[in-house]
């Protein structure tokens, strides 16, 4: 069925279960967590969807239990916020999967973009804490609102500049490198377990929560802390239970340590002690590590003279 002959759409409204509906197997629509939390306290307070979704049944699903083509998380939503129904556009008609899977796309491509000035203007309207919360809007977009000037930013009215870099003769075949890197990087895949990336989420709520924080990236920043201040944890990935080594790869000193730094004086001491054993030939050169390892030996063995 090719586009032109496709049936005229004449949905309609209905009641429904939202959690008798039947969802996407493929759903290329995702949402934070802490978005969906948002949404489900919105609808819990509203008491209904001010949003409606839209299921197709075509003859191909019982009544009641029609496939969602937009709006999967409005309804799981309202059913986490404990409504029994809701409004939806049903389609009746009958659809090709291929024009079942248009409509779905265009639903979530399709959308238009807010003005940053009227989005402001619209934003300093609500006095009310908890309005501005209903509203949605992150730490992220309201920073950007903060340098937003009065005029409209359509693309009428933009100003365009050009930037020039300039890179020393050192410095310009790294900084090609690392251009090309960024380019070439862009399209890069990384598969991660859904139950890493829903504990992902999950934590990502829970500082939200306990810092007052609405910005991911601000979040994530509180986590590096966190992982920073237990970086002697990650022992474990090369410590078997007996005390022997799990693998035979480097690991980072930052483990061994607990920490990334160590004061000035310190390094300078090993700094002194390194090139005094290479010296002498008593450890490879660039090998350090191998005389903290032998002073960490003999003072095991009780060898080590006492530190007092």
């Amino acid at each position: 069925m090719t586009q032109d002959s496709a049936p005229k759409l004449r949905p309609r409204l209905v009641r429904r279960d939202p959690r008798k509906l039947t969802r996407l197997a493929v759903n290329a629509r995702f949402m934070r967590k802490e978005e969906y939390d948002r949404l489900v306290e919105n609808i819990r307070r509203d008491g209904c969807l001010t949003s409606v979704p839209l299921v197709y049944g075509g003859g191909e699903y019982p009544e009641g239990q029609e496939l969602i083509l937009s709006g999967n998380h409005r309804c799981n939503a309202a059913a986490d916020a404990g409504l029994s129904e809701i409004d939806v556009m049903l389609i009746d008609e009958r659809l090709s999967p291929q024009q079942l899977i248009a409509i779905q796309l265009s639903h979530n491509a399709i959308a238009g973009e807010d003005d940053p000035a009227t989005l402001k203007y619209l934003y300093e309207q609500l006095d009310d804490v908890d309005w501005r919360a209903y509203s949605g809007l992150d730490d992220k977009e309201l920073e950007l609102l903060a340098d937003v000037s009065p005029e409209g930013l359509s693309e009428a009215n933009l100003d365009f500049a050009t930037v020039s870099l300039v890179f020393l003769p050192p410095e310009l075949e790294a900084a090609r490198k690392a251009f090309d890197a960024a380019r070439f990087g862009q399209d890069e895949t990384w598969l991660a377990a859904m139950a890493d990336y829903e504990r992902t989420l999950d934590t990502l709520a829970s500082v939200h929560a306990a810092y007052k924080v609405g910005n991911v990236a601000t979040a994530l920043h509180v986590i590096l802390n966190i992982a920073e201040r237990h970086l002697d944890d990650l022992r474990e990935g090369y410590t078997g239970p007996d005390g022997e080594p799990l693998h035979t790869g480097h690991v980072g000193l930052e483990t061994v340590l607990g920490a990334r730094t160590l004061p000035a004086s310190a390094a300078i001491t090993l700094n002194k002690a390194i090139a005094a054993a290479e010296g002498r030939g008593e450890i490879p050169p660039g090998q350090g590590w191998q005389l903290l390892e032998r002073l960490a030996r003999e003072y095991l063995s009780g060898k080590a003279p006492d530190p007092a």
